[in-house]
């Protein structure tokens, strides 16, 4: 909501290793891209990552960089390690994720980080999940949802769940959750969550 350029994020780390950090021939990833697939690299142990553990960190990097925003992973130990990012970005050892070169809305950097204050979850078909993954824009449209959990008013944060039941985004409804379900499965009416308000992970 700040509109800022980037996010450092400093953990007990010099950022994500290409293995388990103690293993001397394992080195740090400097730089991540979109498409890059990290699942390997992550151990879920928080023991071996610090307090918050290195899979949350990296799943937030994700989200944030996806807004645009560059996130970097750095040690924090380090002494002058700030400085030496912004002076020395090149030679400071850290992981940087590329951001998305798509600028994204205030609202939706909003309604990405707003999971924790979901009032309920519209479960959508198959069909609807292709389209939502796809380059498209598109809203939820009701044609397109199985099920209403829960209960929720117009402008209230719900959940966005698949044919799977994963959980793929969360959006802001524009309607409650009475109406949403009167409109279950129908053509020709209006969108239950607006593309403008919907954030797809």
């Amino acid at each position: 909501m700040m509109n800022t350029q980037a996010l450092i994020i400093l953990s007990n780390i010099d950022g994500i290793y290409n293995g388990s950090p103690t293993d001397p021939q394992s080195s740090v990833i400097r730089e991540i891209g979109h498409s890059k697939d990290l699942s390997n690299y992550i151990q879920t142990s928080k023991s071996s990552f610090g307090r918050g553990g290195m899979l949350t960190k990296t799943n937030i990097a994700r989200k944030v960089a996806d807004e645009g925003i560059t996130v970097i992973i750095a040690n924090g130990k380090r002494d002058n390690i700030l400085v030496d990012l912004l002076q020395h970005p090149d030679e400071t050892l850290c992981t940087r994720f590329v951001p998305s070169s798509e600028p994204v809305s205030s609202v939706k950097k909003w309604i990405a980080h707003s999971e924790g204050f979901a009032k309920g979850e519209i479960h959508i078909n198959d069909c609807a999940t292709k389209v939502l993954n796809s380059e498209k824009a598109v809203s939820i449209l009701p044609v397109g949802i199985t099920r209403i959990e829960g209960e929720f008013e117009r402008d209230d944060i719900v959940r966005i769940i698949d044919n799977q039941g994963n959980q793929i985004g969360v959006g802001k409804a524009n309607c409650d959750s009475t109406q949403a379900r009167e409109t279950i499965g129908k053509h020709g009416k209006k969108a239950v969550v607006h593309y403008d308000y919907l954030y797809i992970e």
